[in-house]
């Protein structure tokens, strides 16, 4: 049997085009952090530059289940698209990904050290907890690509 760590490092080093990981968790409140890095000219410039759109001003915050942070370890260590920060601030880590099968989102890993293994933010192009009439509770599925 293939490890998860194996199959990530076989995409690395392979012409495979991409890996998918599917991950679970519950939606909840942040404290508005993610909606103020998402407010900076720099940040909204790379995320239109990598991944083709301007984000919504704000990220839906994700807990993510036990059985999912492994996923979370092996993408903290897998090449992610880059935030790029300037000086003062901290660089981000940022997958492609999926919600509810079809709306285009990314996700993004904070590189700081005290920021929960638990936790991973959600960006997109719209209100994600509007469009999809999330609240705090409901569990979501993220589809991620690497």
């Amino acid at each position: 049997m293939i490890s998860v760590a194996q199959k990530l490092h076989r995409r690395q080093h392979s012409k495979v085009k991409s890996l998918i990981f599917y991950v679970k968790g519950k939606v909840f409140s942040g404290k508005g952090e993610g909606a103020e890095f998402i407010k900076l000219p720099w940040v909204r410039k790379q995320i239109m530059e990598k991944f083709g759109f301007i984000p919504y001003v704000g990220t839906l915050n994700v807990r993510l289940a036990d059985e999912c942070l492994a996923v979370k370890n092996l993408l903290k260590k897998a090449k992610a698209v880059e935030i790029s920060p300037t000086s003062g601030f901290c660089r981000g880590k940022c997958f492609g990904a999926y919600l509810r099968g079809n709306l285009k989102c990314a996700i993004v890993i904070p590189e700081i050290a005290s920021y929960p293994e638990d936790i991973i933010e959600v960006i997109a192009p719209i209100n994600l907890r509007e469009r999809l009439q999330l609240k705090d509770g409901d569990t979501v599925e993220i589809k991620i690509l690497l």
